[in-house]
């Protein structure tokens, strides 16, 4: 059963920026850290970003460090994606995480995937 419903995902050039959105029920967004995760074609699921239920902490994977913002409006139950001077390496489906019990380790809820391709 998918609790979490990611938007925002699509095409951009080199360079590009985009947004990605995750709306969760209301037990979740007020309740627990959540997160970004993605899969590059052909690759695992890696680790991208984290934020804790009250903004005060926030983790980045290194590969998206100055380029990638995540934030979270407990109020709309959404956590945001704000992805700048995007490559093609971001290439990947992006998925949103609810519960992670470390920085980049996963809990078990997580939406659908939205696609993100950087091509020119």
């Amino acid at each position: 059963q998918v609790q979490l419903v990611e938007s925002g995902g699509g095409l951009v050039q080199p360079g590009g920026s985009l947004r990605l959105s995750c709306t969760a029920p209301e037990r979740i967004a007020s309740t627990y850290p959540m997160g970004w995760f993605r899969q590059p074609p052909g690759k695992g699921r890696e680790f991208v970003a984290r934020i804790t239920k009250d903004s005060g902490r926030i983790n980045y994977a290194d590969s998206v460090k100055g380029r990638f913002t995540i934030s979270r409006d407990n109020a709309k139950r959404t956590v945001y994606l704000q992805m700048n001077s995007l490559k093609p390496e971001d290439t990947a489906v992006y998925y949103c995480n609810a519960g992670l019990t470390a920085v980049d380790k996963p809990g078990d809820v997580w939406g659908q995937g939205t696609q993100v391709t950087v091509s020119s």
